[in-house]
């Protein structure tokens, strides 16, 4: 439970703050970030890959916009995520994380990002008990005050340490107000496609010839250690130590440490990236459904699920799994084609 009652929390639904200032596309950390979600698509390196794929400057992964957590970035009077919400670190989990962008991220923009508290509530979460959620929304614009991208962020508080049934159950609620999803505990044959993780796959460009059900590239990462963990936490600013600092995990009741949710969806990303030109894709989110540890090998994939042929553009279903069977996430992306 917070610390501040549920009634503090519900009235300050609606203020909006300055949560990044200044946030500087920078183009080695762009690379640090790529290498950390375990992207080594030149694209986000090198300028002349840039420039061949329609780019006049080096685009960002699609989750940069992590990297703006950075105390070098935050105003000096805000502190977290912009608002006293008095949630204990130690228990708290990404439930949802969206993003919609108006274009890619470029290196040497120079953004600002305005953070909205959209909504607060309270579920019963089983074993986790009583789980409060947070909704916050950050837009990121240009001096100029052009829209780049926003994006949307679920945060949950339980009263103790999760276990995996805990946090599906909890993400169920954020998406359907109470009914609960069960992550499904079947096996994948994605994960028999190690040679699919190439970064250079042939991206897809028009509607013409998609059919729904066409799969995407898979991406596999095997064998993750905790030093995957540690890289995410120095490219995107995530130090929370439930990450990287045995004592403290296991201390707050997990059985060790374990990844973040925004290293999966950066890899997850990855399948969105390798299948689409960046320039096309409107739309980027994902639903947390467990969690991923050191020795975990992580299989994403994603499959074509509507297609617009009027307005060229395509839905696509997204999926992380370990081979184990275990679904670590699910979510879902549109590209507008030609």
């Amino acid at each position: 439970m917070p610390n501040k009652p549920i009634e503090e929390l519900e009235a300050m639904v609606g203020d909006t703050t300055v949560t990044a200032e200044e946030f500087r596309i920078e183009p080695g950390k762009v690379e640090e970030f790529a290498r950390a979600i375990t992207a080594d698509d030149p694209v986000f390196r090198d300028e002349g890959v840039a420039a061949e794929r329609g780019h006049d400057r080096v685009p960002a992964p699609l989750t940069y916009s992590q990297v703006a957590r950075f105390p070098r970035y935050t105003p000096d009077d805000v502190d977290g995520k912009g608002f006293d919400l008095a949630f204990q670190p130690e228990y708290v989990i990404h439930g949802e994380q969206a993003h919609e962008y108006e274009r890619p991220v470029y290196v040497g923009d120079i953004l600002e990002g305005t953070t909205t508290l959209a909504d607060v509530f309270q579920r019963e979460g089983g074993r986790a008990g009583t789980m409060t959620f947070a909704v916050l929304e950050t837009e990121y614009r240009t001096p100029n005050g052009e829209l780049v991208l926003t994006d949307r962020s679920t945060a949950i508080e339980t009263e103790g340490a999760i276990d995996d049934g805990d946090e599906s159950t909890a993400e169920g609620d954020a998406e359907s107000d109470g009914e609960p999803t069960e992550a499904d505990g079947g096996t994948t044959e994605a994960a028999t496609a190690p040679g699919e993780t190439i970064d250079e796959f042939e991206r897809v460009r028009s509607v013409d010839g998609l059919e729904s059900g066409d799969t995407g590239p898979t991406v596999v990462v095997e064998d993750l250690e905790r030093q995957h963990f540690v890289k995410y936490a120095g490219a995107s600013g995530d130090f929370n130590p439930i990450h990287y600092d045995e004592p403290y995990a296991t201390a707050a009741g997990n059985e060790s440490v374990f990844g973040q949710g925004m290293f999966t969806a950066g890899v997850t990303s990855r399948v969105v990236a390798n299948w689409f030109d960046l320039r096309d894709v409107m739309s980027f989110g994902v639903r947390f459904q467990s969690r991923v540890f050191p020795g975990d090998t992580v299989v994403a994939s994603g499959e074509v699920a509507e297609i617009d042929a009027d307005a060229g553009t395509v839905d696509a279903e997204l999926e992380a799994r370990t081979t184990d069977g275990e679904t670590l996430l699910t979510g879902t992306a549109t590209a507008d084609l030609e």
